[in-house]
């Protein structure tokens, strides 16, 4: 009966990550069929999304061992939705520059970044096989951008490498600031962008059309993130990554399906190495953990 439970869990939890890398992928087509400006999107997007991350962090609070534990963030909660603001704001901004296959590609580098990041902040060595992966990541990057400069999307393949910076950095700073509520620095920022949004723009200044269109995409963003949560408390972390991997084909699908957009033959290039080095890093990682005992992620 428990091997039965544990299945059935293990299940769901590849399906909730699985989804959630679904509806993620969903952020380019969104970005680029809204006509607003990349900051009155991250300022409804923001709003949206950070109530419903709100009510799940309360939900989630409630249900715990410790109801009435603190939400405070201090300087380091702070400092990272600061930062997710940030890369927020470079994510939405690429995709109205360049081709949305670039920016998932792009950004599918973010781990390798990280694991950069990690060896120069918290001393974590990376492994042989992550620097093997990073590296042959890299050319592919290099690839895209390279043809981007010919093709006049430069900025749009640098907004995308600012996010992708940004977002490995926060990565790192989950790792390093442990004791900080991650999901609810994730609600905060959203916050932020609300706020920085309803000063330097006019939010009101929007269609209805861009309007029903915000709200889809501030819950899609708050449904995959919920989404992703929860099924990684199910299965291994390598599974998790290898299963969220797949945002990026999901990304150039959705871009091809509903917007006809199909990049130059560099980006297929530099992304066919990217996507080679990224699934087979994460391959290893699961092969690896299929190899121990499964354990479950911890609570957030």
């Amino acid at each position: 009966m428990h091997d039965g439970r544990a299945s059935a869990e293990h299940i769901l939890g590849i399906c909730l990550v699985a989804g959630s890398a679904a509806v993620f992928g969903l952020a380019g087509v969104l970005t680029k069929s809204i006509h607003a400006d990349p900051l009155t999107i991250n300022c409804w997007r923001g709003f949206v999304g950070g109530l419903l991350v709100t009510a799940y962090v309360l939900y989630r609070r409630a249900r715990s061992d410790n109801p009435k534990s603190s939400l405070r963030l201090g300087w380091r909660g702070w400092l990272m939705a600061a930062i997710g603001a940030a890369a927020s704001i470079a994510f939405i901004a690429a995709f109205k520059n360049t081709y949305v296959a670039n920016v998932g590609i792009i950004y599918a580098t973010a781990p390798f970044v990280a694991a950069l990041f990690g060896w120069m902040l918290v001393r974590e060595y990376p492994r042989r096989i992550t620097m093997m992966a990073a590296a042959l990541s890299l050319t592919g990057v290099a690839v895209m951008v390279t043809s981007g400069i010919g093709a006049g999307r430069p900025f749009g393949d640098g907004l995308a490498l600012l996010m992708t910076l940004g977002s490995a950095l926060y990565m790192v700073l989950i790792r390093k600031f442990r004791d900080t509520p991650v999901v609810w620095a994730g609600a905060v920022s959203a916050f932020m962008l609300f706020a920085l949004g309803w000063v330097v723009t006019d939010p009101l200044a929007i269609s209805t059309r861009d309007a029903n269109l915000l709200v889809a995409f501030g819950a899609s963003f708050a449904l995959a993130s919920i989404m992703w949560t929860e099924g990684a408390r199910l299965i291994p972390a390598a599974e998790a990554g290898l299963l969220g991997s797949a945002e990026v084909p999901f990304a150039i699908l959705f871009a091809w399906l509903f917007l006809a957009e199909i990049p130059p033959v560099a980006s297929f290039i530099g992304g066919a190495i990217v996507l080679a080095a990224v699934f087979a890093h994460a391959g290893f990682d699961w092969r690896s953990a299929r190899r121990t005992p499964i354990a479950l992620s911890p609570e957030i």
